[in-house]
């Protein structure tokens, strides 16, 4: 009896550890399984790599289960949201440049046209009154008055330098120079051409300096020490700059019209072809926003001299045929295809400048304002150049050659009649009402009207002039400052010294006239990161500022802008 009860004990026994062990070997099958198939998927052998590779099935290694993987791979954008986003902004960028270019294209355009219509309208009218005033004020007796005022010592000297430069013009004759040109090869006149060009943007570069000494020395207050050669020798030299800057716009309206008239049309393709070359110039440069301020500035001034020019070349070709309107339509083609490729090669160079150097498109409304500024500022009472020499300043763009010649061609291609005048009195008189109503929003808009309340900028640079020598002879200079504390304290002079190192160091950064109408916010908040962050004296930080300079004017030279 109790054999049996232990042999049924010992059967029970062997059966719990059977199917202990059967549970176990089932967990390893299943734990086994999962190792087999995470390295499956990873594609790694294992130590049981040999018996999963006999019962893998090799249709799944097949040509056919990968094309389908590449087809129906997929991935997803948004882990990357801010690169696309900004990829996206770029298009809409360029695509954006355009209108806003042909925006300040025209309005420049329109600034440049009544600077232009200046010289034939008003400033005879105001030669003839400063030259009445000349002869009224000895006769009425008042000696205690001045003879003239300053901008009417301006008018009158820029009269006589236009008719002196007229009657040297009479001696020059146009149809020999055109054909001493047209007698030369296609690649000697395409050199020419591109001579002519760079000698236009030096002539315009070093021009409104010449004219502005003639001003100055002109109209110079006698109390103050005058360092300079004298007024006739600087009349001399206006005299004879503007002269020569006539000639060379001549030349190349002659070389313009040879190309017009060529039969192959290979010159005027050459020509064209070189605008071309200036996107492969400029494009692939760093540009800051005043870089390209400037830039757009020389592309205003080019945009309206080539059309001047193309006028030039339609009147002389009308005269050559008498007027007759179907020859209009051949010169149109020309005419067309050069305003054409004109325009494209700026949006294009604007469009990737702007993608290149991450500059919004809205910086054109800036720019705008800032012309819009000059000529709104030149209309109040303490304003301190007249608009169209600020005009010269800002574009190059110098309007005596430019009209002396167009003068010349008028004259001896049209009958002048007295309707003409009229007609170009009043058309002056109504683009110059509609700019100033635009300027004044576009200022307005800017939240520039503060600043038309500033004193010019020559006062407040001498202010800050006298500033910096105070400074500069203070008892607390860098070689014999003396000790202080963390507030500021002097222990020698027993009063309290702030050490703002910004009040300090702003008055001495040498500042242009210009840069007070420039309205993009980068360049004043570099400047006061350098006067914060390198705590420079005055000297060391002018030499550093004057070095960063002369780079900026060398990539302004090659563009072709003036400096101001």
């Amino acid at each position: 009896m109790a054999d049996s009860l232990s042999t049924g004990l010992g059967e029970e026994k062997e059966q719990e550890k059977g199917g202990n062990e059967k549970e176990r070997n089932a967990v390893r099958i299943e734990r086994n399984k999962d190792k087999d198939g995470v390295t499956e998927t990873l594609g790694f052998n294992d130590k049981n790599g040999a018996t999963r590779g006999q019962k893998r099935n090799l249709s799944d290694l097949s040509l056919g289960r990968f094309i389908t993987t590449e087809i129906t791979r997929g991935y997803f954008l948004e882990h990357n949201e801010a690169k696309y986003t900004e990829r996206r902004e770029k298009v809409y960028t360029c695509l954006r440049i355009p209108k806003e270019l042909e925006k300040l294209m025209t309005f420049g355009f329109f600034l440049c046209l009544d600077t232009f219509l200046y010289v034939f309208t008003l400033l005879p009218l105001r030669v003839v009154l400063a030259l009445l005033r000349l002869v009224a004020v000895p006769c009425c007796g008042l000696r205690g008055s001045r003879l003239l005022q300053p901008a009417q010592v301006c008018d009158v000297l820029k009269g006589f330098i236009m008719v002196l430069c007229y009657s040297m013009m009479s001696y020059v004759d146009y149809s020999m120079m055109y054909h001493l040109i047209r007698g030369q090869s296609v690649i000697k006149l395409y050199i020419i051409y591109n001579m002519l060009e760079v000698a236009d943007r030096l002539f315009s570069s070093f021009g409104q300096d010449i004219l502005d000494a003639l001003y100055w020395t002109a109209t110079e207050p006698k109390e103050k020490k005058r360092a300079h050669i004298g007024v006739i020798p600087h009349f001399l030299m206006a005299v004879l700059y503007v002269f020569l800057h006539a000639i060379l716009i001549m030349v190349q309206a002659t070389t313009l019209n040879v190309a017009f008239n060529s039969h192959n049309k290979s010159l005027l393709t050459i020509m064209m072809s070189n605008n071309f070359v200036e996107i492969k110039g400029s494009v692939f440069k760093k540009f800051e926003k005043n870089n390209l301020f400037q830039m757009s500035n020389s592309d205003i001034k080019e945009r309206f001299t080539n059309y001047i020019l193309l006028l030039i070349v339609c009147l002389r070709n009308m005269e050559q045929f008498s007027w007759n309107p179907d020859h209009l339509w051949v010169l149109f083609p020309d005419v067309v295809m050069v305003i054409t490729s004109e325009v494209a090669v700026d949006v294009v160079k604007h469009a990737f400048i702007t993608k290149f150097n991450d500059i919004s498109a809205d910086v054109y409304g800036e720019y705008r304002a800032s012309l819009a500024f000059d000529l709104v500022s030149s209309r109040q009472k303490n304003a301190y150049t007249d608009y169209s020499d600020s005009v010269s300043r800002r574009m190059g763009f110098i309007p005596l050659p430019l009209a002396l010649l167009l003068i010349k061609v008028v004259t001896s291609s049209v009958k002048i009649q007295g309707s003409l005048s009229f007609m170009m009195i009043m058309l002056k008189v109504l683009n110059s009402i509609v700019l100033l109503g635009t300027s004044c929003v576009f200022v307005k808009e800017a939240n520039m009207e503060e600043k038309l309340f500033d004193p010019p900028p020559s006062v407040a640079s001498s202010r800050a002039n006298s500033r910096a020598n105070r400074n500069k002879h203070a008892p607390t200079a860098s070689n014999q400052e003396p000790t202080t504390d963390k507030a500021g304290f002097s222990p020698a002079s027993g009063v309290l010294q702030p050490t703002n190192r910004l009040e300090s160091t702003a008055p001495s950064i040498p500042k242009s006239d210009s840069d007070t109408f420039l309205t993009t916010p980068d360049e004043e908040d570099d400047e006061k990161i350098i006067n914060t962050d390198t705590g420079l004296e005055g000297d060391e930080l002018r030499h550093r500022t004057s070095k960063k300079d002369l780079l900026e004017i060398d990539r302004f030279t090659i563009c072709g802008n003036r400096i101001d």
